[in-house]
């Protein structure tokens, strides 16, 4: 800080009438979506978790489980103008971002940059993993930076600005693993399970082929963004944040099991996962059962495991739960005379 800066203003905590009227908000967005994608309740939850708390989403499953209606209904709700971009082996990085074409302006012929299908509020993101990696890395700019760099020029993306990825398991024929560093920028990596004997019912009984699902519109805009804005002024305690930290922490050196740990980003999401959930819960702090709810869909994408863990059958989730069953959520400091007895 500078002599003559300003310090920085506290943070003001959401009042229990802004929590109410957030509160009934996202009740109706809940009510919308679970019209869309029948028996997903807990997957639906923490779509919006993670809207609210403005990160991109990368839902895995196979295909024909709902995944993009759910994307596509999450748009007619929120009345957000999205995009979506099917990835194939022959998509170009330009053909998603967009390219300069040469045009005449003012008697004048000068290229003039056609924005791509990257420029909506909501990108959806099909089968991302099966175009190469070379177009898959043409996301990392807009991920981060919200923004796009074509032949030197830098244009920014619309706000708010999400990247939902639709994903089929890398076990399929035709598919690329995406790069660590783009697996990065996802907030969450969500699992997307088939649905019980019960809800097939439903769907057969409610749905046609071909025909969409009648979304109604909940929330505007304006009122989408205010609720994000909401979210980031929910209190973290001091000691739920020493807890996001020490288990960002424990995914390094373990005993050769893990080959990459988490990043410092992975420690940001949980945090803004874990006040986004608050939110949703219509408390005024993040908890312990906040990131203990959300570490496996924060972190199951950023731990890679070492070779011969996969080959052991060990999975990135287990590794996240065995984490959570031993990294303590506020430790015990011995008194100084205990500790020096002890050394």
């Amino acid at each position: 800080m500078t002599p003559n800066s300003a310090p920085p203003s506290p943070i003001v905590q959401p009042s229990e009438s802004e929590l109410a009227v957030a509160a009934g908000q996202l009740k109706l967005l809940r009510d919308a979506l679970a019209n869309v994608l029948f028996g997903q309740e807990e997957l639906i939850e923490l779509v919006i978790t993670g809207l609210v708390a403005r990160g991109h989403m990368l839902l895995e499953g196979l295909p024909g489980l709902g995944k993009t209606e759910l994307v596509k209904g999450l748009s007619k709700a929120l009345r957000l103008d999205s995009k979506r971009v099917q990835f194939t082996p022959d998509l170009l990085p330009g053909d998603i971002t967009g390219n300069p074409l040469l045009q005449e302006v003012d008697g004048t012929r000068r290229f003039v940059f056609q924005p791509g299908p990257l420029f909506a509020n909501i990108v959806l993101a099909d089968e991302i993993n099966r175009a190469s990696p070379k177009t898959q890395s043409a996301l990392l700019e807009a991920m981060q930076e919200r923004r796009v760099t074509v032949m030197g020029e830098t244009h920014p993306l619309p706000d708010p600005f999400f990247v939902l990825a639709t994903q089929n398991p890398i076990e399929l024929e035709g598919t690329y693993p995406l790069p660590e560093a783009q697996l990065d920028r996802f907030l969450f990596k969500l699992e997307v399970r088939r649905a019980s004997a019960d809800t097939l019912q439903r769907i057969v009984l409610q749905r046609e082929i071909g025909i969409e699902p009648d979304v109604t519109p909940v929330l505007e805009r304006e009122q989408f963004i205010a609720l994000t804005a909401l979210a980031r002024r929910i209190y973290m305690p001091d000691v739920v944040a020493g807890y996001i930290a020490r288990i960002v922490d424990a995914t390094h050196g373990s005993g050769g099991i893990v080959r990459f740990g988490a990043s410092p980003r992975a420690a940001l999401a949980l945090a803004s996962a874990s006040k986004a959930r608050a939110l949703l819960s219509g408390r005024l702090n993040a908890s312990f059962e906040d990131v203990r709810a959300l570490a496996p869909a924060v972190l199951r994408h950023r731990v890679v495991l070492d070779y011969t863990a996969k080959l052991e059958g060990k999975t990135s989730d287990a590794f996240v739960a065995g984490l959570l069953e031993t990294v303590p959520a506020n430790p015990k400091v011995l008194p100084n005379t205990l500790q020096s007895a002890k050394i």
